[in-house]
């Protein structure tokens, strides 16, 4: 039988402490969270390794490491409300809620929002809302928002997504250029957004945010 809360202990101290996340609201929220509550039965004697899991059918959650580095990079503060966009099982929108005002959570298949908002029920977090949605399009309805998180790889992002960013708000994702998967943060200046690197990163893609194929003759 395996002991989650030192699993869980264990995982913040040799993968997310390690590696530069130094904010207090990230490790209290990874130390929080149930992981194992979040992947399916037969994968929870691995819900703290180092990789990403396969939660349903081509949908993975982050590797421990990268989600907090993310995090990290995200910076979310107590006053921010946050849009976390294809959650799967929801971990991260129970972390994020954690961290934040508020979570807001995108997510595309109907089955895993209803568990999601059944382990929220059941862990009492209050402060998050997840809805069946393309995530993609993001949720204009509740916004604007100081940080909106991407869980996985994408190729690029529309600027109707961006355009729900606050001024100042930050976007998170792992951007796939030229064969290399890199976290990435665009903060919203006005109109403009500035793009900033900050490490090197692999993970799944998200569906709908490959870029299209240019046309040729």
């Amino acid at each position: 039988m395996i002991d989650y809360n030192t699993a869980r202990r264990a995982m913040v101290d040799c993968q997310v402490r390690p590696s530069d996340v130094t904010r207090y609201s990230i490790i209290d929220a990874m130390l929080w969270a149930p992981r194992e509550l979040f992947v399916p039965k037969a994968a929870r004697d691995v819900a703290y390794v180092d990789r990403e899991i396969e939660v349903a059918p081509g949908r993975f959650l982050l590797d421990p490491r990268t989600f907090a580095k993310m995090l990290e990079a995200a910076a979310i503060g107590p006053e921010d409300l946050v849009l976390d966009l294809a959650p799967a099982t929801g971990y991260s929108t129970a972390v994020i809620a954690r961290m934040a005002e508020a979570a807001v959570a995108i997510e595309p298949d109907e089955e895993l929002v209803a568990g999601a908002q059944a382990l929220f029920n059941r862990l009492e977090v209050l402060n998050a809302a997840i809805t069946v949605g393309d995530p993609v399009a993001g949720d204009t309805a509740h916004g604007p928002y100081d940080v909106i998180f991407i869980n996985g790889a994408v190729d690029e992002v529309p600027a109707a997504l961006t355009a729900q960013l606050k001024e100042g708000g930050r976007l998170v994702a792992i951007f796939r250029r030229d064969g290399v998967g890199q976290c990435r943060v665009m903060v919203r200046a006005g109109d403009s957004f500035s793009d900033r690197y900050v490490f090197d990163a692999s993970a799944a893609g998200v569906a709908g945010f490959e870029r299209e194929e240019a046309f040729t003759f």
